[in-house]
């Protein structure tokens, strides 16, 4: 590795563990395996395919320290919600990756429904807990996820037994204040469905602005057969942080899963979806929508991957580029050999609302089996001139007209989060960064 990259992680390793608790030996034994894989394989580069759009250089360049719990500025409830917003159910809040009870807010759930602190379950939910983590380190290792394995301490955990519903959404805030300190945290959230359960989960990922900071996040779920999973993510990091996610989907038969995320912070963010349907009749759903301007970079890479037949899978992300932003969305679908009578679509879209933005779009299907119906696509382009000179000569000034086609191109995305209060929080979002950008619209 380079200097940079083996300064980058002396600072931020520890000797010892910050959470509370004892962490059992197997997950002891997963950390030191994690750290020894980062330091034998290095962080990607150029030239790692998967990477190619998205350069950590600047990320190792940085004297990064450990977040420590505690280690925050004093917070309220009331200011809470108003970085994260109100969704009326139960709220978990971890600062700087730590679990915060007192901003929390663990209203009553089902019987038998488990939600709390990742740091307290690892002795009760050992078992699984070490199935799970190991296996996906030994699958699918990567250099931040192995970070996230051997540095984090800390993040959500949610059980839900089978055949029962969560009918108001679980909201995981997951606040960053880094003060003058560039800081990393590494929280992990893991989320076990049971068999005909049901749930909605909304992730909010926000910082303090100002302050340097890397969320390093991963999210586990696990859907047993017939299960729901409802999934949201709001990034909104400080447009001088860093905010690099993984989250990993395992289906079981008939299980539905759908995730929808929204993109507007950091000055780097990359959120990386892998989603496994592992038994027949699964069906998934990813919808995306990724609004970097100034010089961010917002990277989107997916992998579905169809390991059963008669599965069923859509994904759309559409993507709105300003100023020398750049926009990536680079799309997997993977059809296995016997997978048979799989249903696959993938669609991104692009608007370019400025001559210097860019954006790289790559869908791709990787075919191994036969009768299968897939299908994707792509589109890249700035606003229709031919529209906006429809709505000029129809007396509607310039930027109105461009606030219009851009509107529309966010509406459908907007009218696919299916939980009210976080509609209207997004539309306000949205609203209040495009009056920020004379270039781009404002949603109704």
């Amino acid at each position: 590795m380079s200097g940079a990259a083996n300064a980058f992680l002396q600072g931020i390793s520890r000797p010892e563990s910050k959470a509370n608790g004892d962490h059992p030996s197997w997950l002891n034994s997963l950390r030191r395996s994690a750290f020894e894989w980062v330091g034998a394989h290095g962080f990607p580069t150029g030239k790692d395919e998967a990477w190619k759009y998205t350069q950590v250089a600047p990320i190792l360049e940085i004297p990064f320290a450990p977040a420590e719990p505690g280690a925050r500025r004093a917070l309220s409830p009331d200011e809470v919600i108003e970085i994260a917003g109100e969704l009326g159910g139960p709220r978990l809040v971890f600062v700087n990756g730590y679990f915060v009870p007192e901003l929390s807010a663990l209203k009553s759930l089902p019987a038998g429904v488990k939600l709390g602190s990742l740091a307290s379950a690892f002795t009760q939910e050992g078992e699984a807990l070490e199935s799970l983590l190991w296996r996906r380190f030994r699958e699918r290792p990567q250099t931040f996820t192995a970070l996230n394995a051997a540095l984090g301490e800390d993040g959500a955990f949610i059980r839900i037994p089978a055949h029962t519903s969560v009918e108001e959404p679980i909201h995981l805030v997951f606040l960053s204040d880094a003060g003058a300190t560039p800081l990393v945290s590494h929280p992990l959230s893991v989320v076990f469905a049971g068999a005909g359960s049901r749930v909605t989960i909304v992730e909010t990922h926000a910082g303090i602005a100002g302050g340097i900071y890397l969320s390093n996040a991963v999210t586990e779920i696990v859907l047993d057969d017939g299960a729901v999973v409802e999934h949201y993510k709001i990034q909104n990091e400080a447009e001088s942080a860093f905010h690099l996610a993984f989250m990993d989907v395992r289906q079981g038969r008939a299980s539905r899963f759908s995730a929808h995320s929204v993109a507007v912070g950091a000055a780097l963010a990359r959120h990386e979806v892998k989603v496994a349907l592992e038994a027949p009749e699964a069906q998934v759903v990813l919808n995306g929508l990724y609004l970097p301007r100034g010089r961010q970079l917002l990277d989107n890479p997916t992998t579905i991957e169809h390991a059963a037949p008669h599965c069923t899978s859509r994904e759309l992300y559409k993507g709105v580029v300003d100023g020398h932003g750049r926009g990536i969305f680079d799309g997997r679908v993977v059809v296995q050999p016997g997978a048979m009578k799989t249903d696959a679509s993938q669609t991104n879209k692009n608007l370019l609302l400025s001559t210097s933005a860019q954006a790289y779009t790559r869908p791709r299907l990787e075919i191994f089996a036969d009768d299968v119906k897939c299908a994707h696509g792509a589109a890249v382009g700035q606003l229709d001139d031919e529209a906006l000179y429809y709505l000029r000569t129809r007396g509607i000034p310039q930027q109105a007209a461009r606030d219009l086609l851009t509107d529309a191109f966010t509406a459908e995305m907007l009218e696919l989060i299916q939980v009210p209060p976080l509609r209207s929080r997004v539309r306000q979002m949205l609203a209040t960064r495009f009056a920020d950008c004379p270039s781009a619209g404002v949603p109704a």
